[in-house]
């Protein structure tokens, strides 16, 4: 059993054979999927994905991206958003200086707002961030010293001191198919490193897909590709990895239910 801890259902290339996804997705072994919210009017889609199928589940949150156009998002509207039963994880919500789409200080005013529904739900934090781990680890540090919240650094590309910061939180790391490509060397070297009981595996589709699917649409299928490289380089057998990352999910997202 694999779990495939965050992808976008709802997105173009998935939402028009959401089904047949999923279908696949249970063929290749991957029987839970989490299915990730960016942006408030989508919510309800989100959630309702999650209403169809048993296997998948759901989160709310607003992406640094969307930063800009949810000025209004504060954290009591965020609780009160995870009441539905289908709703597992608040995210994904980060900080993102590669795109700069939102301004800096309202992507900080938004993240701490996630942490701070995170903290009073005990759900689980999805953190996007690129190109400001320092800002980043600062700010969880100091949130995490208001009290501890659960949390993943989801899409996991930063650097070997981020991922020890990361770790020293309690915080999980989640590999996407970016570990399996030809220029991720260093990923690589890092991804050895990270213990067992914090790994966690998801494809982030339908973006990046791992080798050996390169330039096709990724989808949640494919989350056995990155979990077979990653036993390969972390030699450990696949089976051991496959139950370690599905155990870890199921322990930091613990609303959700594994299959029967």
């Amino acid at each position: 059993m694999l779990v495939d801890s965050h992808c976008h259902l709802n997105y173009e290339g998935l939402v028009d054979d959401q089904a047949g996804a999923i279908e696949r997705a249970q063929a290749a072994g991957i029987k839970t999927i989490l299915n990730i919210s960016t942006r408030q009017s989508e919510w309800d889609a989100v959630i309702a994905t999650a209403d169809r199928h048993d296997n998948v589940w759901a989160t709310v949150g607003i992406h640094p991206h969307e930063a800009d156009s949810h000025v209004d998002i504060d954290t009591a509207l965020l609780i009160d958003s995870t009441s539905h039963p289908r709703v597992v994880g608040i995210g994904e919500t980060g900080l993102d200086y590669y795109y700069d789409h939102s301004d800096r200080e309202q992507q900080k005013r938004s993240f701490r707002a996630h942490i701070a529904a995170s903290r009073a739900t005990g759900l689980p934090l999805i953190v996007h961030t690129r190109d400001a781990e320092d800002d980043t680890a600062a700010i969880m540090a100091e949130e995490m010293g208001k009290g501890a919240f659960p949390a993943v650094i989801h899409c996991f590309t930063a650097s070997a001191d981020f991922a020890r910061k990361a770790l020293d939180l309690g915080a999980y790391i989640s590999l996407s198919g970016i570990v399996t490509f030809k220029n991720a060397r260093d990923l690589q070297d890092t991804a050895k490193t990270i213990p067992l009981d914090r790994l966690l595996v998801e494809t982030d589709s339908p973006f990046l897909s791992p080798v050996p699917h390169r330039g096709r649409p990724c989808e949640p299928a494919y989350t056995a590709d990155t979990a077979r490289f990653l036993a390969t380089l972390r030699e450990t057998e696949f089976d051991a990895l496959a139950q370690a990352t599905s155990a870890n999910f199921f322990r930091l997202f613990a609303k959700a239910t594994a299959p029967a």
